[in-house]
């Protein structure tokens, strides 16, 4: 009996064990954000979203972006991505930083930029994503259902 009890005892404890619950995403503040990153981020957002009002794109280098991004920045899919939001959302202005993600797991930065465009009918948003070689990984645009009041 004294056998059970204390294997009941030991299992219950081991059960209510506390486990590290570490937040696989954080969101973080732009001041606790190195430099590098954000201006990493910030420049290559703006240098291609004004490509769509120039037609003129300066690629990616190595020392800028990962080779994904790079293969997948060429002038022909930006050419066309730009054509289909410039028909709709007019002539690019300037990106607002909404916030800034830090992901543990990838020790990622995910900036998150409000486009603003000429036409004000569509949101969009820019997403950048920054890994720890201060090289951008990812790019991508959305647009944004406006929130019901």
């Amino acid at each position: 009996m004294k056998k059970v009890c204390t294997i009941l005892l030991l299992v219950f404890i081991i059960s209510c064990k506390s486990k590290k619950n570490e937040h696989s995403a954080v969101i973080v503040e732009s001041s606790k954000v190195e430099a590098v990153k954000k201006n990493r981020a910030y420049d290559l957002g703006t240098r291609l979203l004004e490509s769509c009002n120039t037609s003129r794109f300066k690629p990616f280098t190595k020392d800028e972006a990962t080779d994904k991004v790079i293969q997948n920045a060429t002038p022909e899919k930006i050419t066309a991505t730009c054509l289909k939001i410039r028909h709709r959302n007019g002539k690019f202005n300037f990106i607002k930083l909404i916030d800034i993600t830090y992901l543990k797991a990838t020790d990622e930065y995910i900036f998150r930029y409000k486009i603003d465009y000429e036409k004000k009918y569509f949101m969009r948003e820019l997403i950048i994503t920054v890994n720890e070689d201060n090289k951008v990984s990812a790019i991508s645009t959305k647009e944004v259902k406006p929130k019901p009041l």
